[in-house]
């Protein structure tokens, strides 16, 4: 890191600023208008059950393998098209799949064949499956082709660390938020990192170290702190009240927690959508931003219509909702992708959740969005059709998904999109409907 970047970093993230009550997230398009268009997406942690939030009710083998967790009509499955049906957690997006602005992909993914957490999640952050040497996330080298128009918040991610997914040469602002652990109240916490709002080692004391040592110079390295600082004021007077409370469970293993990446649940981050609609249409010059969600790594008592997985899925999406509603007329012009390292077994385990997979369920929303439909590669649930003979196969490509997405709402050229996803070839069309 030079000591640009080391300013910068500095600037966005050792301050604790008071911010959304979440874990954030979003993508644009460099226009830097109301209308421009933008992509928003969530990586959710842990390997979500794909099987389970888009469901192949049609097939009576589905029932079979999950005798205890397979979701039913007559316990509040929706209907989808006669054969898959969505998790009665989802309800909140029902009225978008009725619109035709939400679909999904099924057996989507990672091509690479790991079933560990933390190389299937760098392996997707970065774009180069397979390959553990990549540094740079794709979101990043993204960036990097989108026109810049001098935007203090050109792209943000919201979260205590940069996520690989944003790590590299282009600017993304890390925004810190305070979680209160406990799971107790709700509202507001006004502390920062360094101390008590006011106090002697406080944040505001912080920052006039930094404004004494670079606020005066010319150069590099005074443009780097305005636009740190800028950055930094620009949040705090979109967000004015800030929001920030952690759900502890004590039942996740370490195993979970690890997954999780410091990643809070949606359950932890009821506002996240409306938070970030406020961001994003008070500021539409944002052309990038990313959040992520732990909790999906449901090895035990996943639950069917309720559970741990409908515990986390409900959250989710009434704040996919909260976005969609709130960003009014930007709407249109956005696509938010929603997607998970890996899916999880076909079968149900001995302890009423399920193992790590592969294929998956990509989510797609948004005005550009084909919706009301589920695309996609679909063999079966048949031992014959699965990867392994036990879980769903990646039929699509999820870079084929991002890549049509970069291509057709963003204008990515060919030769940007390979800049993007180095030594992928993007197909025109990817989707076929399952």
């Amino acid at each position: 890191m030079n000591r640009r970047e080391f300013l910068k970093a500095a600037l966005l993230s050792s301050f604790s600023f008071p911010l959304i009550n979440q874990h954030s997230w979003a993508f644009s398009n460099g226009k830097d208008d109301p209308n421009g268009q933008k992509l928003v997406v969530v990586l959710l942690r842990g390997g979500v059950d794909g099987l389970n939030v888009v469901v192949p009710y049609g097939d009576n083998r589905y029932r079979q393998i999950r005798p205890t967790i397979a979701l039913s009509r007559s316990n509040g499955l929706l209907d989808l098209d006669g054969y898959w049906g969505m998790h009665p957690a989802l309800a909140a997006l029902n009225p978008l799949w009725s619109a035709g602005s939400l679909a999904f992909v099924h057996s989507c993914g990672s091509p690479d064949k790991t079933r560990s957490h933390f190389d299937a999640q760098n392996y997707i952050e970065s774009g180069v499956p397979g390959q553990k040497s990549v540094s740079t996330g794709w979101m990043n080298r993204l960036v990097s082709q989108l026109p810049s128009k001098q935007s203090p918040l050109r792209a943000i991610s919201l979260g205590p660390v940069l996520p690989k997914i944003c790590a590299g040469p282009a600017n993304v602002a890390t925004i810190q938020k305070e979680a209160r652990g406990g799971g107790g109240g709700r509202g507001f916490n006004k502390r920062n990192r360094f101390g008590r709002a006011g106090g002697g080692a406080g944040g505001d004391n912080v920052n006039q170290v930094f404004s004494d040592m670079y606020g005066d110079l010319e150069g590099d390295l005074g443009k780097a702190f305005a636009e740190g600082k800028a950055a930094r004021s620009k949040v705090n007077s979109i967000m004015a009240e800030a929001a920030s409370e952690a759900a502890s469970d004590n039942s996740m293993t370490r195993e979970q927690t690890l997954a999780n990446r410091g990643a809070l649940t949606p359950k932890a981050s009821p506002e996240f959508g409306k938070q970030l609609a406020t961001l994003m249409t008070k500021d539409p010059s944002i052309q990038v931003a990313f959040v992520d969600f732990g909790g999906w790594d449901t090895h035990v008592r996943e639950g069917a219509e309720k559970g741990q997985l409908a515990t986390h899925l409900t959250p989710l999406a009434n704040g996919l909702s909260d976005l969609a509603r709130g960003l009014g007329p930007m709407y249109k012009n956005t696509t938010i992708m929603v997607m998970s390292e890996f899916g999880r077994t076909a079968r149900e385990n001995g302890t009423g959740g399920t193992d790590h997979g592969h294929g998956n369920v990509m989510w797609l929303l948004g005005g550009g969005v084909s919706g009301g439909k589920v695309f996609g590669r679909w063999g079966g649930l048949a031992d014959k059709d699965l990867n392994e003979a036990r879980d769903l196969p990646t039929t699509t490509d999820y870079r084929s998904v991002a890549s049509h997405i970069l291509g057709e709402q963003l204008g990515l050229s060919q030769t940007q999109l390979a800049s993007v996803f180095p030594g992928f070839q993007s197909r025109s069309n990817p989707f076929i409907q399952a």
